[in-house]
């Protein structure tokens, strides 16, 4: 069930039960139950970039200052739409940025203000050149 509504979160209750052998009654019980446990927060679109006009990927390596708070890299990172997700991280750096740009030149300009944030060192980017998985 958990496959495809991974897949398809518009799948019907009737096709997910055809393809795990169970009624369509059967199915939004055990769905309701996962949503209530918060195993299924919720479901959501899932957007082409590529097609948005989105085609330039990167990770961007952040270091910070000293004593830069996750909630200060956060809220730095959220005034960016071009940030697709972002983490704290173990190791040298301190937070692991998603980008996606229309360019490279846009994706530069992105990344340029985001070493202008306050708390912000200096990063180390890296530029996808083609998505194996995912």
């Amino acid at each position: 069930m958990l496959a495809q509504l991974g897949r398809d979160g518009r799948a019907s209750y009737a096709e997910i039960g055809l393809l795990v052998n169970l009624s369509a009654t059967a199915v939004r019980r055990r769905i309701d139950r996962l949503r209530a446990r918060g195993v299924v927060r919720g479901f959501t679109v899932v957007l082409d970039p590529a097609l948005l006009g989105w085609q330039t990927e990167a990770f961007v390596e952040v270091y910070c200052r000293e004593r830069t708070a996750p909630e200060e890299i956060l809220a730095s990172l959220r005034q960016f739409p071009e940030v697709v997700a972002a983490w704290t991280v173990t190791g040298d750096p301190d937070a692991l940025v998603h980008l996606r740009a229309s360019d490279t030149g846009h994706l530069e300009a992105v990344i340029e203000r985001i070493r202008k944030e306050p708390g912000v060192q200096r990063s180390r980017s890296s530029v996808v050149l083609s998505r194996l998985i995912g």
